[in-house]
């Protein structure tokens, strides 16, 4: 039996997986993506027996792929700066070699054949499909079987779970996630990866459009490979319909430092335990010692609006989007009545209990909280907050004969604002809380994607680590 051990964590000592140094050496042959893949594998050999990240994996096209890869590095024809990367994709999408569950009973051996646009975008740019990565039932609350990589009893975060914990326990480079609510930024905050969650619509989610704030997005190592696989993506398959799609530069954006961010506090700090406060707090202090000035609601009332009009994020951004999904639970729930757990059905039955001026009513909510979010234009380069409500708590299971818990995945308190202001956001490791990842993130206004990512990478040099015990 596989030994469950506890790693702990320690961002500054912690060296994830990279791809784009690797990369640099395919050409002169000091190393290929073969033997790169070869290692990767060795990894998934030696951890997914605890981490189980993977719904599937398909080794031997991966290293079929790896193959054609290698050829065209050493004949200096690279298809672009990932050809041969290693990559996850999150079991939401259809990929056309491997079968799409959606981590739920009832599309157990589900095998459409086909690709999402992502996937057909990243198998363009020479990247290796590698494998599908564990997700929560159908993107949703109900956790799939991935651990923590730094503590097996601990959650890896929803529903991009084996996205996150596949980054984090260096199987792989990088992985595609979703998120709806917090389901990048939360996994990655907990396991302690760089992330992209982008603009609405900025990345193409293919035949997954069913609801209004669902993204595709990056989980990564680090900033560089982050950038690079969202932006091979978008320059291939474009955004979502009816919108223009992530823009910014081919290479990573170059650091850049801001002159003001605003500091959200979200509904989520009231319940924030005081060890995250603290290393989060410590953050801002280094900022502030760079010359970074800091505004919080109390400092500008823009600000203060901003605070009021997110302050029930959680149950707005819930009400849309139970809404958006119900006749396709509904109607998978009466075909497969055995098939999708009670923790779905129970989110089923709360959206059935609306009304449409219920939904009408949360759409409005949303947009006046676009509106404050577009009023603070040109007050601050970016907003800061925490990535997640501390460290990943630790989950063993529903217990039997008790009620179902309310947030096995971890709760998206401090995601939901991105998401509905449909903000492009960063997600970094920056914070150890009793050895455990916490994720800070920066996240802007629509289309500033490029933007953030330069801001983040400014914080990731410029910011020293916090370890709070």
């Amino acid at each position: 039996m596989a030994q469950a051990t506890v790693t702990g964590y320690d961002p500054r000592t912690f060296e994830p997986l990279t791809f784009h140094d690797a990369a640099r050496r395919f050409r002169s042959g000091d190393d290929t993506p073969r033997d790169y893949l070869e290692r990767c594998l060795a990894t998934i050999e030696e951890r997914e027996p605890v981490v189980q990240a993977f719904a599937h994996l398909n080794r031997d096209a991966a290293r079929a792929a790896a193959d054609a890869s290698t050829a065209r590095w050493a004949a200096g024809e690279p298809r672009s700066p990932i050809d041969g990367m290693p990559v996850g994709i999150k079991d939401l999408l259809e990929t056309q070699d491997m079968p799409t569950e959606y981590g739920c009973e009832a599309f157990r051996g589900n095998f459409p054949r086909r690709d999402n646009a992502a996937v057909w975008a990243l198998r363009q740019a020479g990247a290796v499909i590698l494998g599908k990565t564990v997700t929560a039932e159908l993107g949703g609350a109900h956790p799939g079987p991935t651990t923590n990589p730094f503590d097996p009893r601990r959650s890896p975060g929803g529903s991009s779970s084996g996205s996150a914990a596949a980054v984090a326990a260096r199987m792989l480079p990088a992985a595609i996630g979703s998120q709806v609510g917090g389901s990048i930024i939360r996994p990655a905050g907990y396991c302690g990866n760089v992330a992209l969650k982008p603009t609405q619509g900025g990345i193409n989610r293919g035949e997954r459009q069913a609801t209004s704030m669902s993204t595709h997005g990056v989980h990564a190592g680090c900033i560089e490979d982050m950038w690079q696989v969202a932006i091979e993506i978008a320059s291939r398959a474009g955004g979502d319909r009816g919108w223009p799609g992530l823009d910014g530069p081919s290479t990573t954006p170059e650091p850049r430092r801001p002159e003001r961010l605003i500091v959200l506090e979200t509904q989520g700090w009231p319940g924030l335990d005081d060890a995250s406060k603290e290393g989060f707090a410590a953050v801002l202090e280094q900022l502030s010692e760079l010359g970074v000035q800091l505004l919080r609601q109390r400092d500008h009332p823009l600000v203060e609006s901003l605070e009021a009009a997110i302050g029930e994020a959680s149950e707005v951004c819930n009400a849309i989007t139970g809404w958006e999904n119900r006749w396709a639970t509904r109607n998978l729930v009466d075909q497969h009545p055995d098939g999708v757990s009670e923790r779905a059905k129970a989110v089923l039955a709360r959206a059935e209990a609306m009304s449409v001026d219920d939904y009408r009513a949360a759409l409005l909510a949303r947009q006046v909280a676009q509106e404050a979010h577009a009023a603070l234009a040109g007050a601050a380069d970016a907003i800061i907050t925490l990535s997640c409500p501390g460290p990943a708590h630790v989950w063993l299971g529903d217990e039997p004969g008790k009620p179902l818990a309310a947030r096995p995945t971890g709760d998206p308190v401090f995601n939901f604002p991105s998401s509905m202001l449909f903000a492009p956001a960063v997600g970094m490791p920056l914070l150890s809380v009793g050895g455990m990842p916490v994720g800070v993130q920066v996240f802007g206004r629509p289309h500033q994607d490029a933007e953030m990512t330069a801001i983040a990478r400014w914080l990731l040099g410029a910011v020293s680590p916090v370890l709070v015990d």
